[in-house]
């Protein structure tokens, strides 16, 4: 069966989501399609190019989960779903967070910002306030989720809990007491997320 442009993104996803980014390459990628790598060239011409159609498709799912914007919905609640999308979308894969941000020549997350903002236009905000808007609320699911899929040395020693609460006593104590109750990660990001769009906390 011939090879697709599909197929190589498909297959390149799944070896991303196996082997991380820095294992991605077009002669893996080959090896994995059971293809010499000069065949790839007729689909992919480069890995900048791969990597850009890898944001595409992960950009693809946050556009696809984006729920319809209602003028009687709220503007702040409605941005917040969206925003929710985009953290999970990028969440689904290995270094999900990475391809995203270092897509150059991906117009998908213009194509999400774009409609995020229109939205926000339709609901009356102003078009600066909806371009800071959306531009706060991307950047920081962007890097929250950078940080999320941050490796971690399994070797490293733990830090000692007694030196930690000597040093950052209130930070040590606000995060005690939040996480007292059963909050997850998932909460914490959407806990934050609300702040920077106005919401109010949730009780």
């Amino acid at each position: 069966m011939a090879l697709d442009r599909q197929q190589v993104v498909d297959e390149a996803l799944e070896l991303l989501d196996d082997e991380g980014l820095d294992a991605l390459s077009l002669r893996a990628l080959a090896g994995r399609l059971g293809v010499q790598a000069p065949t790839l060239y007729w689909h992919i011409g480069s890995k900048a190019e791969l990597l850009d159609a890898l944001a595409d498709a992960i950009m693809d799912d946050a556009i696809r989960a984006v729920p319809e914007s209602r003028l009687d919905d709220d503007w702040a609640e409605w941005l917040l779903t969206v925003l929710l999308e985009l953290r999970t979308a990028m969440l689904r894969h290995r270094d999900g967070a990475r391809i995203v941000s270092g897509a150059r020549q991906s117009l998908r997350r213009a194509d999400f910002s774009e409609s995020a903002m229109s939205a926000l236009v339709d609901h009356g905000i102003e078009l600066q306030r909806a371009r800071l808007l959306v531009l706060a609320g991307e950047r920081f699911t962007v890097g929250y989720v950078l940080e999320e899929q941050a490796p971690t040395d399994a070797t490293q020693q733990a830090p000692d809990v007694a030196e930690l609460q000597r040093r950052f006593p209130v930070m040590v104590r606000a995060i005690g007491q939040y996480f007292s109750t059963g909050r997850s990660s998932d909460d914490l990001y959407r806990d934050t997320a609300r702040l920077i769009l106005g919401l109010p906390p949730r009780t």
